[in-house]
């Protein structure tokens, strides 16, 4: 009969020794879950900067095109012309619209 209670008690203590090692395990394999987030999330962001970056550039050469359309349909003055008006000597120093 003792021997039978010692079987049973080394039986439950192993299996709360598998259950203590679960539990020890958990939080390593949260930490490497939770790192691989965070790494996720830095290529997120570093590609929503990109993106963000290739906009504004697309938005900038865009303009650069308008800018000399409308200067070869002559619906714009020249930069340094529309200046040149604007700031003549001698004229008065109330600005133009």
């Amino acid at each position: 009969m003792d021997d039978e209670i010692d079987n049973l008690t080394r039986v439950h203590l192993r299996r709360m020794d598998g259950k203590i090692d679960q539990m020890m395990d958990a939080p390593r394999d949260h930490g490497r879950r939770l790192t691989a987030l965070e790494i996720a999330e830095g290529n997120l962001a570093a590609t929503e900067r990109r993106h963000y970056a290739n906009t504004a550039a697309r938005t900038d050469r865009t303009d650069d095109r308008l800018d000399r359309i409308e200067r070869r349909l002559d619906l714009i003055k020249p930069p340094r012309a529309a200046a040149d008006e604007k700031y003549r000597p001698g004229a008065d120093l109330t600005l133009r619209p």
